[in-house]
């Protein structure tokens, strides 16, 4: 009566959110583009309908970013004391990428 009659093995769902694979089978690709959803796996042929995070990664992406990048402008605020003109040069284009970088992987986890 306990049998496990799933068609496909078991899945860790944060590795393959964290690859961008199938949250099924975990081989098919869940994006098509960068953080774009693909209409279904092409391995298992599960239809990604169903997924809708909408704008669930943001807030976890700003709070991580947020965190990494704040704490390091202190740091480095306390021990170098560099102009405001050069804090705004180092840290605006490494929020922006770190940003970009965590969403897809964020969004791959949450589905």
């Amino acid at each position: 009566m306990n049998e496990d009659k799933a068609l496909y093995p078991p899945v860790d769902p944060v590795s393959a959110g964290f690859k961008g694979r199938c949250p099924r089978c975990g081989t098919g690709r869940l994006f098509n583009g960068y953080i774009a959803t693909a209409k279904g796996c092409g391995n298992c042929r599960l239809d990604y309908a169903f997924i809708d995070v909408g704008d669930g990664p943001v807030p976890f992406v700003i709070m991580i970013v947020g965190f990494i990048v704040v704490g390091l402008a202190l740091w480095i605020d306390i021990t170098l004391s560099p102009p405001l003109w050069l804090h705004f040069l180092i840290w605006m284009p490494l929020a922006i990428f770190l940003s970009l970088f965590a969403l897809r992987w964020v969004k791959g986890i949450l589905i």
